[in-house]
């Protein structure tokens, strides 16, 4: 049997996931730099591995989102 989380429990999962989600967002802005210097650069070789990583960090987000809406529906 599955117990429901307290009010304080979610929210500090919730704190927790921002806390997570912040940290990718920096990450694809640096990302999206890092590309960019390289692609002006003439190095056109780092646009679809940067565009990979980026997808990737869209689809952890989008999980962790996921998973806060399947939380406050329990």
């Amino acid at each position: 049997m599955r117990r429901a989380f307290s009010r304080q429990q979610k929210m500090t999962i919730v704190f927790g996931i921002l806390c997570i989600v912040l940290i990718i967002v920096v990450l694809q802005l640096w990302l999206l730099t890092a590309t960019m210097n390289a692609f002006l650069g003439g190095e056109e070789a780092v646009i679809i591995p940067a565009a990979v990583a980026s997808m990737a960090c869209l689809l952890l987000n989008a999980g962790l989102l996921w998973y806060v809406y399947q939380m406050e529906r329990a």
